[in-house]
């Protein structure tokens, strides 16, 4: 056995029974990395600290052997953002077919629907709530 497979076992060993990354540990570890580089630039020490404090947040969530709270952390990170990537991702799927598809609302329940571009004007039916209206492509 080599003196890196050695290492890397060790380390294995150690690892063992602990949280490990998740999606909060790598949103705290960037968001350290940003902060402390607008550190270095702005040479504010506060930010340097804040920088700092997210590191060992991470290290400790990382290495906590309490994998319930952990996932729990875990969980309720996903939830907090799943809204606001699903929006930001339908947002650029909207951005990519601008010209293929004109997109509105249900005047009704709000449901973002499309309509096909150079159709004319067509009476629609909501996909959800089943209300009629009139809408131009």
């Amino acid at each position: 056995m080599t003196f890196w497979q050695k290492i890397k076992m060790g380390l294995a060993r150690f690892m063992e029974g602990r949280h490990g990354a998740d999606n909060l540990g790598m949103f705290t570890l960037i968001s350290g990395l940003v902060i402390s580089l607008l550190s270095s630039f702005t040479g504010i020490p506060l930010l340097s600290f804040i920088g700092l404090a997210l590191y060992v947040v991470t290290l400790f969530r990382m290495l906590s052997r309490n994998q319930e709270k952990r996932f729990a952390e875990n969980r309720k990170y996903i939830e907090l953002t799943s809204g606001w990537k699903k929006k930001s991702s339908q947002f650029v799927k909207r951005m990519k077919n601008r010209k293929d598809y004109k997109y509105f609302k249900c005047p009704n329940c709000k449901v973002l629907l499309r309509l096909k571009r150079g159709c004319g004007e067509k009476e629609i039916t909501c996909v959800r709530c089943q209300h009629k209206f009139k809408q131009k492509a």
